[in-house]
């Protein structure tokens, strides 16, 4: 199923189709931005709780205009997907998500079957890491600023979250876990509210690029699901070339912890002198990140 995507970042070089299709029974709502022929298809999904349509076209846009398809597409729960419960994180969920969309993806026109990449930002750049690990037919990877070890990021976010705080929305995840119903909190707020990512500054970097189906709200149990989230543990079984793009001063995605899992995965590590949201459209290490991608793919398939 396509139809044409109504998105106000639209450039007509490159508008994207709307494609669906299924993971766990459930429909799933993706951006096709179309490249060259018989050439190699980019797998893209967001971080915590993102949607397609928050941020992740800036990225797309540049690889379809260098002759890359890209699949871009929301969870189940999220965005424009089915699926429930919703704005629920589940780790296990959402990487069943790209090995569908993996298959998805090889039946789209235009694209080589036999070249998937997967790209992951944040959350996702960890989910990317796990479903490429044991596979010989990923054919390339992109990290971006990924969330590696959740154990590793919940002990960087007492370095700048209150422990009033953190035990808040600790509790609260408890609670939505063994409850009748799920308890919600923001994705973001303000530094000492309620809210998954409440550090200065990273509400308004959110808010910025959050895009029309979007929602600030998600399961309180999304910090017991990452505490359990250590997709640096199999790194060591990707053996697709791979990038690791680094915020070196990211507060929400341990770099330690990053460098440590591209080690692993033997894989090519860029450096940005920024936090975590500084990769994206507006930002000011966005130019330097896409164009290292670009740099990569192009070294690894041309």
């Amino acid at each position: 199923m396509t139809e044409p995507v109504t998105d106000p970042l639209t450039d007509p070089l490159t508008d994207p189709v709307t494609v669906t299709f299924l993971s766990g029974g459930d429909t799933i709502d993706a951006w096709h931005f179309a490249g060259a022929p018989d050439r190699p298809v980019v797998v893209m999904a967001h971080g915590l709780a993102g949607t397609k349509d928050s941020g992740l076209a800036a990225f797309a846009r540049p690889l379809a205009e260098a002759g890359y398809h890209v699949l871009a597409f929301d969870y189940r729960g999220f965005g424009a997907s089915g699926g429930a419960p919703r704005q629920t994180v589940s780790v296990a969920g959402q990487q069943a998500d790209y090995r569908a969309a993996i298959d998805a993806a090889r039946k789209l026109p235009g694209v080589d079957p036999t070249r998937v990449v997967l790209w992951g930002v944040s959350l996702a750049g960890g989910h990317v890491l796990a479903v490429a690990a044991g596979r010989d037919d990923v054919a390339a990877v992109i990290a971006v600023t990924p969330l590696v070890d959740g154990p590793a990021a919940g002990r960087l976010a007492l370095q700048h979250h209150s422990l009033g705080s953190i035990a808040r929305s600790t509790a609260l995840g408890f609670r939505s876990r063994v409850g009748r119903g799920a308890r919600m909190m923001p994705v973001v707020a303000a530094p000492g509210e309620l809210g998954a990512l409440t550090l200065d500054g990273a509400r308004e970097d959110y808010l910025a690029m959050a895009g029309p189906t979007w929602v600030n709200e998600v399961d309180a149990t999304v910090g017991l699901e990452l505490g359990r989230h250590r997709p640096s543990k199999v790194a060591k079984d990707v053996t697709a070339p791979t990038l690791v793009q680094v915020a070196d001063f990211d507060r929400s995605a341990p770099p330690q912890a990053s460098m440590k899992a591209a080690f692993a995965a033997r894989a090519l590590v860029r450096h940005y002198p920024g936090d975590h949201f500084d990769v994206y459209a507006g930002k000011p290490w966005h130019d330097a990140t896409v164009r290292h991608q670009l740099e990569f793919l192009a070294r690894t398939f041309d």
